[in-house]
């Protein structure tokens, strides 16, 4: 019997309907119902509840729906679905099952939901702003191909530039007969880079004066403010972490595992969490071991790594480092000391040789 908790509630969250069972202390399945998913149905159906444990997966409503239901004074959890194979792999599977499944976790064990933390929303609403500018960036691109894969095919090129500069340094380029149809597009990306600019200009903005966190975070090579301010909002508390090397696994980039017996096959990284930082992580590993990257222990260490062979060796090498990267930037930011380039450099102890006459 567990203390101050009455019912179990698996809570199978929907767009515009959500399912919910009921079991008590003994398994037993004593309710299910199918409720809006709204705040006010929400209120209704859980405040006259006594103080229950409230299991659901994570998606678009969990976060509003876990914050109203601890407002209720209930516990909850909220699930990851990538964990729950009980749900996803069951031949069975409807919305019904789906809610008694986390009903029946939450009273068995609720480590067996893997559950979540969602990050506060004044943290969500400043990461969106990363997230806008990413899809600014991304429709900026597909615009440029669009206009580079239209001109290509008359047997014309246009000039290399960056993408900053695309909207003024093709114009003259453009065939004649296409410019009707093109010079529209390079207006749009002419406004699409001046607002990338700006969403640039306010990321600054928010690392200097919301998020001074991030500046210690900037020292080392590579990372931004940007890539720094992305790390800090998606981790949001560096003491989620007991030691830094769990930021790997969290991101997602440490290998998968499926061993069994004498069988251990060597796998692709999990791609687990947040996929955006998990990129800008790797463009900054890039950097770092690219032709412009200083001289760093970092970098000596993945050129190491890279040199072993092997076709997938730079591969490997980049996504290390990005791993490395990421405990680095979580030990900077937990201890709040200055980044050294050449740290582990100084920590080996030289080598000392001694000649026979001198030992004679």
């Amino acid at each position: 019997m567990i203390k101050n908790i009455t019912f179990f509630i698996g809570l199978d969250l929907g767009d515009k309907f959500s399912h919910t069972a009921i079991i008590d202390q003994e398994g037993m399945l004593i309710e299910e119902a199918r409720i809006p998913t709204t705040k006010a149905a929400f209120m209704r159906k859980f405040s006259t509840i006594p103080c229950s444990r409230l299991a659901m997966e994570v998606g678009t409503h969990s976060r509003w729906a876990s914050q109203l239901l601890k407002e209720l004074k209930h516990d909850v959890l909220v699930a990851n679905a990538r964990k729950l194979r009980a749900i996803y792999q069951n031949t069975r599977k409807s919305d019904e099952a789906d809610a008694e499944t986390l009903a029946r976790l939450a009273r068995l064990d609720p480590k067996l939901l893997y559950p979540i933390h969602h990050r506060s929303l004044q943290a969500q609403a400043d990461l969106s702003l990363i997230r806008s500018r990413d899809a600014l960036v991304r429709s900026r691109t597909l615009l440029i191909n669009h206009v580079r894969g239209t001109t290509k095919s008359t047997g014309s090129r246009l000039p290399s530039c960056t993408a900053g500069s695309f909207g003024s340094k093709v114009v003259d380029s453009i065939p004649e007969q296409f410019q009707p149809a093109l010079f529209p597009i390079l207006d749009t990306i002419h406004a699409l880079t001046q607002q990338i600019r700006d969403h640039d200009r306010q990321i600054n903005e928010l690392c200097q004066k919301q998020y001074p966190e991030t500046i210690p975070l900037q020292q080392v090579s590579g990372v931004g403010s940007l890539t720094s301010l992305a790390f800090v909002l998606t981790l949001e508390d560096p003491g989620r972490f007991i030691k830094s090397r769990d930021v790997g696994p969290a991101i997602g980039l440490v290998p998968r595992r499926d061993q069994s017996g004498d069988k251990d096959p060597q796998l692709r990284i999990t791609k687990t969490g947040n996929s955006y930082l998990r990129c800008l992580l790797v463009n900054s590993a890039q950097y770092i071991l690219g032709p412009f990257g200083p001289d760093c222990d970092l970098r000596q260490w993945g050129l190491k790594l890279a040199e072993r062979g092997g076709k997938n060796s730079k591969k490997r090498a980049v996504i290390a480092v990005a791993r490395k990267l990421a405990i680095l930037l979580h030990c900077l930011w937990k201890t709040g000391e200055n980044y050294d380039p050449f740290y582990y450099s100084k920590k080996q102890k030289p080598v000392v040789s001694y000649s026979l006459s001198a030992v004679l």
